[in-house]
């Protein structure tokens, strides 16, 4: 069943458009990993969805209600969070108080925040075995995790990752390859950006390649991967069993 579903959109900066009529569906319960060269577009998609950005033409549908144009808050309220790509926690404050800020917007339902963040501590081991650690003090990998944990607190229904893979080592990686499976075992859909082709499209279950403001490919993730074009694309098309595998459906 669809979730999200972009039709026809155009969208910029100033008096450029990014994004040049771009169609796009994730399905309840997906990951979603839309990749692509750098100024293809991938960010952008986000900040429309998210409210950052407002769409010129074109529709924005969740959960069957048009959203786009509408306010971040708005948005936000709908169930979409979204996780940016810069570290976002506080270094000073504890992993618990990073977390808690998540729960903003319902601070005045006590009970409420009490039972999200027990939630979050079930599914992310290290917002109770580091609450008490300053933020700072985290690795990369740890910061991420905590990142996503503060995003739940809401209980997106959509959860918007932007290159969630951006400067770590693969120690980290593997932190954030854990922590979105724990997000879709939870529930949780997932739309992410990723420059990591490999990494982005190994975690997820389906793909989108976008090329110059466009949808130029999607299908299961795992089938892009082996994809001829996509091989060319983004690896040179060096890796002859990559060619020799069946095409997905562009």
């Amino acid at each position: 069943m669809t979730l999200l579903e972009l039709s026809d959109v155009v969208a910029g900066y100033g008096g450029g458009d990014v994004l040049q009529g771009v169609d796009l569906a994730v399905e309840r319960g997906s990951v979603t990993c839309i990749v692509g060269p750098n100024g293809a577009g991938k960010s952008t998609v986000l900040r429309v969805v998210s409210g950052l950005l407002a769409p010129r033409r074109g529709e924005v549908r969740f959960d069957g209600d048009a959203i786009g144009g509408r306010e971040p808050g708005q948005i936000l309220s709908r169930g979409i969070v979204q996780v940016p790509q810069s570290q976002g926690l506080f270094p000073n404050l504890t992993v618990r108080e990073n977390v808690l800020m998540g729960a903003y917007v319902i601070r005045g339902r006590r009970a409420l925040v009490r039972e999200r963040y027990r939630g979050v501590e079930e599914l992310f081991a290290i917002v109770a075995e580091r609450a008490d650690d300053k933020a700072g003090n985290l690795s990369g990998g740890q910061r991420r995790m905590v990142e996503f944990a503060r995003s739940l607190m809401l209980d997106p229904a959509l959860v918007l990752l932007d290159e969630p893979s951006l400067g770590l080592d693969p120690k980290a990686l593997r932190h954030v390859s854990d922590s979105i499976g724990l997000m879709k075992e939870g529930g949780k859909t997932v739309l992410l950006v990723e420059q990591n082709v490999r990494f982005g499209l190994r975690l997820s279950t389906d793909g989108v390649i976008m090329e110059s403001g466009r949808v130029l490919m999607t299908g299961r993730a795992r089938e892009l991967l082996d994809n001829r074009q996509m091989a060319d694309l983004f690896f040179g098309g060096h890796a002859a069993e990559q060619r020799q595998r069946p095409a997905a459906h562009a």
